[in-house]
């Protein structure tokens, strides 16, 4: 099911603490297009099915990471992209964003994510896997 974009948003309001609808916007869209960038294929496509229509376009941009980042060049990449960020708050950022998208996403697609993606990122999406 796809989550209204308004509703997207304010997930990702609440769990960031932001003040101002653009904040919030610009924090979903970084996350989101250096996600996309990191899966491919069906999985891609299914978590985009997820997402409001306009996030999910982000998401499917055709740029592809050359490879993949560990989860904490993947914040540094955030904080690169955010204008005055720091690594602190694109932690923030990047948990605020994916913890909704793996709330919107549901265990199983999650699940398939996670497996396209370095260790160490079920800590960022909120969703700790036992090891």
């Amino acid at each position: 099911m796809t989550l209204r974009r308004e509703a997207f948003l304010e997930h990702v309001k609440e769990r960031g603490e932001y003040s101002t609808p653009e904040e919030t916007e610009r924090a979903a869209r970084v996350v989101l297009a250096l996600l996309g960038a990191h899966l491919v294929g069906e999985v891609r496509a299914q978590l985009a099915a997820c997402l409001p229509e306009d996030f999910a376009l982000i998401l499917l941009n055709p740029l592809q990471s050359a490879e993949p980042l560990p989860p904490e060049r993947f914040v540094r990449a955030t904080a690169a992209w955010i204008e005055g960020a720091t690594e602190q708050t694109a932690t923030w950022d990047v948990s605020a964003v994916l913890s909704t998208v793996a709330d919107t996403a549901g265990e199983d697609l999650l699940g398939q994510i996670l497996l396209q993606l370095p260790t160490g990122y079920d800590l960022l999406f909120g969703h700790p896997q036992p090891t």
